[in-house]
């Protein structure tokens, strides 16, 4: 074999050789690429899921007024359950009242909580108060309720406080007469609220403009 064969074959191995290395580094690099662009996006999914999963708070508040334990007289002797009465509002001017019966506390409160929002009222709000006031009655009790300036608060107590606080009213006047009963100072409350008006309804009734009526 003559020495220049000799010699172009060393050169094409060595060619070869360089061929294969910077194939090598090309690849490496390609791979160090594909790692790094790939755990941003894995990071991404994890955080994705994550928000996702939150969960979303409800607009609608509940509070407990009474859990009393009754008795129902059967064949054979008595049957024990509670009684819960759970008033429930959005505070922006929808408010009910809820009252059932089971024989475990949760369960009453939960089906209390359903029957609540089965009988919402609408409430009509001027500038955080009540329009005018009212007295509303249930049994042997009634409930006064009067408007009050900004500042004010919520001057109430028991029942009627958990019903104005849900509804959404921010300064009001409030007084109980009569029984003391939570289930009657709570009706009380929401049938004094369900019978307030506003100005421009009262205008509408007597054919008269709004100007006339606020004099």
């Amino acid at each position: 074999m003559s020495e220049e064969i000799k010699d172009t074959i060393e050169a094409v191995e060595a060619d070869n050789q360089e061929v294969k290395e910077e194939a090598a580094e090309t690849v490496e690099a390609a791979e160090a690429v594909e790692v790094t662009t790939l755990k941003p996006q894995r990071k991404q999914s994890r955080r994705r899921k994550i928000e996702t999963t939150e969960p979303v708070e409800s607009e609608w508040k509940e509070q407990v007024v009474q859990i009393r334990r009754v008795t129902k007289v059967v064949k054979g002797g008595k049957k024990l359950s509670f009684r819960a009465i759970v008033i429930v509002g959005n505070k922006k001017g929808q408010v009910g009242m809820g009252v059932a019966k089971a024989a475990e506390v949760i369960v009453a409160i939960q089906k209390a909580i359903a029957d609540g929002r089965k009988n919402l009222i609408t409430v009509p709000i001027f500038k955080t108060t009540i329009p005018h006031m009212i007295t509303g009655k249930s049994g042997a009790g009634s409930v006064v309720l009067k408007p009050a300036s900004q500042g004010t608060g919520v001057i109430a107590g028991g029942a009627v406080r958990a019903v104005l606080e849900l509804c959404g009213i921010e300064n009001i006047l409030s007084k109980s007469l009569g029984s003391k009963s939570p289930l009657n100072a709570a009706n009380a409350t929401l049938n004094a609220l369900k019978e307030l008006r506003t100005f421009k309804e009262v205008a509408q009734q007597r054919n008269i403009s709004m100007k006339q009526l606020l004099g």
